[in-house]
């Protein structure tokens, strides 16, 4: 049996989403969400609009991206930094967008660097730039940004992030905790802060990590450390130090206790 042709499956996921969206995809977003083939990114059912998992990384259903998307108002030619690159999936809708030497991506977990790296050649977006770091940092090296698109949630967005936008720039991003989120657009105000300037509903994200609470990163509490090196080893690995069991009542039968 012939399977399904991605072209087909990728216009019917975009005519769901005009289903699924309280407000459909703009003509730029859903133009950009239908040119990107999302089977090279997503290895089960790539395009069931649903949120799933990969690699150890959340991947956002379309839905969610076009509403990202939508948000973030990115125009051609703008540069755009992704904190969160996953699987590398938003990085190319953006590629499709602004151009992919446009865009700039980060993640704080190595493998998904690689993970992102692998599948946007695979796609042929290999001008997209990934790399590593804390993406509450940003990428300073390369701001200012005209965009700031951050697949995390936090209560208010890192000030570094802010800081480098340009000074009409805008910056995207869940804020709140847990499942109270809202998804919000700020861009910077004249006293070099932020104002809130749109709101796009209740969407749940993962929180923004920090250099340290990354998956991959090493744990520095010895005690947690070796709790988990024992838990490995199994709950009857020898260390060196066990003694066999002492039968004190046998030993002392006959003596003065």
């Amino acid at each position: 049996m012939d399977s399904p042709d991605p072209e087909l499956l990728r216009e019917d996921m975009l005519d769901g989403l005009e289903y699924v969206l309280e407000d459909p995809p703009s003509d730029a977003v859903r133009e950009a969400i239908g040119a990107v083939p999302r089977e090279e990114f997503v290895a089960e059912a790539p395009y069931a609009n649903r949120t799933g998992e990969q690699g150890g990384t959340v991947v956002l259903a379309p839905g969610t991206v076009a509403r990202l998307h939508d948000a973030l108002d990115a125009r051609p030619d703008d540069d755009v930094l992704v904190v969160g690159a996953g699987v590398g999936y938003t990085a190319a809708v953006l590629a499709e967008i602004v151009g992919a030497n446009h865009v700039h991506a980060i993640d704080i977990a190595r493998a998904m660097v690689y993970e992102a790296r692998a599948n946007l050649s695979a796609a042929g977006y290999d001008a997209v730039l990934v790399d590593r770091g804390d993406g509450a940092r940003g990428l300073p090296a390369y701001a200012p940004f005209d965009r700031v698109l951050v697949e995390a949630a936090a209560v208010e967005p890192p000030r570094a992030l802010v800081d480098q936008l340009v000074p009409d720039g805008r910056l995207v991003m869940p804020l709140g905790r847990g499942p109270k989120q809202t998804l919000a657009a700020v861009e910077p105000d004249d006293s070099g802060g932020y104002e809130v300037v749109d709101e796009r509903g209740r969407v749940t994200l993962r929180p923004l990590l920090v250099e340290g609470e990354q998956a991959d990163a090493p744990v520095r509490n010895r005690t947690a450390r070796e709790d988990a090196e024992f838990a490995q080893q199994g709950y009857f690995a020898r260390t060196g130090w066990e003694h066999e069991w002492i039968d004190w009542d046998d030993r002392l039968e006959g003596t003065d206790r």
